[in-house]
């Protein structure tokens, strides 16, 4: 038998006060030992949306580096992994709890964070510039989404990357966002469409900003 060694990781729930709620994510504090391949071969083996694994920082002005991998791939940012990566990173002390802002290193550029306090604190991010790519047909979005066109807002859907491409698309009310499902054979209009893998954000505005699905649902 192959000798092994232990490696520590966290899965924490971002988004949520509620265990085993909102998004899951793996942190590794640790990771300077492992190579691109075995971090891809530990976030399929894990079989969580994405895997965070934390680096000395190559930039004197950032308090480490994040890769994140999901299963597939790794991806050059994403929003609940720097969150929750930066939750450990308190929890563990790698960052101070004194510190009120910091920079995580990934791999589209630093990313600057904030920190209020509270308990649990609650921590922002900003995220990097957003390429905005063009705009899809809304009667295709519409049918990838199992709705009708008139279902839409009259803007056109628009395919933004802010690390991982993703069509925005924005409906008439709440009705329509909780109607909305992954029709496989409208997404594969779409995709005929396009060059790579992206996924569909679909949204109303509402009077606090906007209502989506629940993505721990």
């Amino acid at each position: 038998m192959t000798p092994t060694k232990s490696y520590p990781y966290a899965v924490v729930n971002v988004f949520t006060t509620e265990p085993l709620s909102g998004n899951s994510l793996a942190v590794f504090p640790d990771a300077s030992e492992f190579d691109t391949e075995t971090m891809q071969k530990i976030a399929r083996e894990l079989n969580l949306t994405e895997t965070a694994f934390v680096l000395p920082a190559t930039r004197p002005d950032c308090a480490a580096r994040v890769r994140i991998f999901t299963l597939t791939k790794e991806t050059p940012f994403a929003g609940h992994p720097t969150v929750g990566t930066a939750f450990v990173l308190l929890q563990r002390g790698i960052v101070s709890s004194s510190c009120h802002e910091f920079l995580l290193e990934e791999e589209v550029g630093p990313i600057p964070l904030r920190i209020e306090a509270g308990t649990p604190p609650l921590i922002w991010l900003r995220t990097p510039a957003i390429p905005e790519g063009r705009c899809l047909d809304g009667s295709l979005c519409a049918r990838a989404l199992g709705l009708e066109p008139h279902d839409l807002l009259a803007v056109e859907p628009q395919m933004l990357n802010a690390g991982n491409p993703t069509v925005v698309v924005a409906v008439k009310d709440k009705a329509a966002v909780d109607r909305a499902w992954l029709d496989l054979s409208g997404l594969r209009s779409l995709k005929d469409m396009e060059s790579e893998s992206f996924c569909v954000f679909v949204f109303t505005p509402s009077s606090d900003g906007a209502y989506f699905p629940d993505v721990g649902a």
